[in-house]
């Protein structure tokens, strides 16, 4: 792979995905060592992650390399598709206002809620029983 590189760091839920875009290539992605349809085999999820290079019409061009650690395989893609775009963005600022109102700019800021004490879930109460 080429020498110059943008990075974007991802998160959704529990995942984190640190994404370099290389300014030149084949197009080959690359998701912890795996190609993407190896790693992601449902099209749904690629669909998702190759968002922010298809709003660009740089989808074939470059070479991009993920790293993704935790959570599960939606929140992953997910991470994936925010690191992308922030990669993208750092590599020409022009592309701001297609990324922004395709709505890959926005971090999803939903997390998993805490289990609270006497409740047998986060919100979910023990049974009432009457006698």
């Amino acid at each position: 792979m080429a020498n110059q590189y943008y990075e974007g760091v991802g998160r959704r839920k529990a995942s984190t995905a640190r994404v370099r875009v290389y300014d030149s290539g084949s197009g080959e992605f690359v998701v912890n060592e795996k190609s993407l349809d190896a790693y992601f085999p449902r099209q749904s999820d690629m669909k998702t992650i190759l968002g922010p290079l298809e709003t660009i019409g740089q989808k074939a061009s470059l070479n991009v390399s993920v790293i993704v650690k935790g959570g599960g395989v939606v929140g992953q893609a997910d991470a994936i598709q925010l690191g992308l775009a922030r990669a993208l963005l750092k590599m020409n600022p022009e592309d701001r206002a297609a990324l922004r109102k395709a709505g890959f700019m926005t971090r999803d800021p939903r997390e998993k809620e805490r289990k609270k004490p006497g409740l047998k879930r986060a919100r979910k109460a023990p049974t009432y029983t009457k006698r």
